[in-house]
């Protein structure tokens, strides 16, 4: 089984794994279940990466039953829709397209009466679609937030967590401007665990963090100092209780209030599974919980690929060894790339010279970071083509090392988004 043969196979495994997210399915799969008959009026809103595709799910089965309806999405991630309106503004860091959809979707919330049914679509990447600071925090500020906050390392949680208190409609804000209405959130999930409080910054679930473990955060990190003193005050005031803290879970809105995780990580990487099978290879899956840095992460999994290759542990060869998550990337230098990029760039490294080990690492979203790659694809004779990934990885510039190589996985906007897979496979070679 040449490198060639496990290459093509990596990425069908990787396109089968993209498949099995398909939002579509998944939303027209409630929403023929829901009787919307005893409804007076239903608006659409939300925002995330997979939002064109939930919109084109929502409309097919709802048609013309649908009142209004607004969705904030990344550029480029659009679909030809008839009721609902597409709105594209910037990501990773919010734009001012963003507050101005946000502030919409916030209105048309509030405009749904007890007779009538707020319909919450949201994916991946809605933290940053759906920006709306609280006055007088302007966008320019809390843009410097949320840079920040990539730089230094902070896990998924803690970048939600702040953006909640930084916000007028997260942290089931979005449910508190729409009650008494019906809230309806169909989300799919791009976060360890799949809890709705996370995904998203969870505009319709409760809130358990506080302004005092924001506080506590920033502190960690050590940015407060480096931050806008509009979004100082308004932690440090909100830790003494002069701010409203975010809706908790004994709040009776939630009453009014139903969240569904209709996708995520782990259908993908079942998927992946079956598909590794079809093509004949033995797999594992080892987890859809894979989380922390990222270059770490990634030497971890050539050291399992080391081991297999060794002594057939944990599995023998040819073995597919799948997992999934989302890892984070410290940044030290100012090279271009993804976590998905580095992840394999850093594994390279260890997996030099093994003969039949291919690694894959990539977004099911299609977006690795601010690239226009979903990920990258390695080898054991990677090195030899050009030894210089140490370099490149110590400048986070795994993109420019992969591009020169034609190693990119470069597959557009996919419209969903349930985190990353990693692929390894282990061929029979000597």
């Amino acid at each position: 089984m040449s490198v060639r043969v496990l290459r093509r196979q990596a990425l069908a495994i990787f396109r089968a794994a993209v498949a099995a997210a398909d939002p579509v399915r998944a939303v027209k799969r409630h929403l023929q279940n829901l009787d919307v008959s005893r409804f007076r009026e239903i608006y659409v809103v939300g925002a995330g990466k997979a939002g064109a595709s939930m919109a084109q799910a929502a409309e097919s089965v709802l048609g013309r039953r649908i009142t209004a309806g607004l969705v904030n999405v990344k550029d480029g991630h659009i679909a030809k829709l008839r009721r609902i309106e597409l709105n594209e503004c910037g990501h990773p860091v919010p734009d001012e397209r963003g507050v101005r959809g946000a502030a919409r979707i916030a209105k048309m919330a509030e405009s749904a009466g007890r007779e009538d049914l707020v319909l919450c679509l949201i994916s991946g990447g809605a933290s940053a679609l759906l920006p709306l600071p609280p006055p007088p925090i302007t966008l320019a500020e809390k843009q410097a937030v949320t840079r920040s906050l990539l730089a230094c390392g902070a896990d998924i949680r803690e970048f939600n967590a702040v953006r909640k208190h930084l916000s007028l409609i997260k942290g089931g804000q979005l449910a508190r401007l729409a009650w008494p209405a019906k809230v309806e959130a169909l989300l799919l999930s791009d976060v360890i665990g799949d809890e709705p409080g996370v995904i998203g910054s969870g505009p319709s679930a409760p809130d358990a963090s506080t302004f005092g473990e924001v506080a506590a955060i920033l502190e960690k990190y050590g940015i407060q100092g480096k931050l806008a003193r509009s979004v100082r005050e308004r932690i440090n005031e909100g830790a003494r209780g002069k701010v409203a803290e975010t809706p908790k879970p004994e709040d009776p809105i939630f009453k009014r209030v139903r969240n569904t995780v209709v996708g995520s990580n782990r259908l993908a990487l079942d998927a992946a599974a079956r598909r590794a099978r079809e093509l004949g290879l033995r797999t594992l899956v080892l987890s859809s919980e894979i989380q922390g840095e990222t270059r770490e992460v990634g030497r971890m999994h050539a050291a399992i690929a080391r081991e297999v290759r060794k002594s057939g542990r944990p599995a023998k060869p040819p073995v597919c060894i799948i997992s999934g998550g989302e890892t984070t990337v410290t940044l030290k230098g100012e090279g271009l790339g993804g976590r998905n990029q580095e992840f394999v760039l850093a594994a390279a490294i260890d997996i030099d010279g093994l003969p039949d080990v291919v690694l894959l690492s990539a977004g099911t979203d299609g977006t690795d970071g601010p690239t226009d790659a979903a990920g990258a694809i390695a080898d054991g004779n990677t090195l030899a083509r050009d030894p210089r990934a140490a370099s490149f990885l110590n400048h986070n510039d795994s993109y420019h090392y992969f591009e020169g190589l034609g190693d990119l996985v470069k597959t557009g906007p996919t419209l969903t988004n349930v985190m990353d897979v990693h692929l390894m496979l282990i061929g029979s070679g000597q």
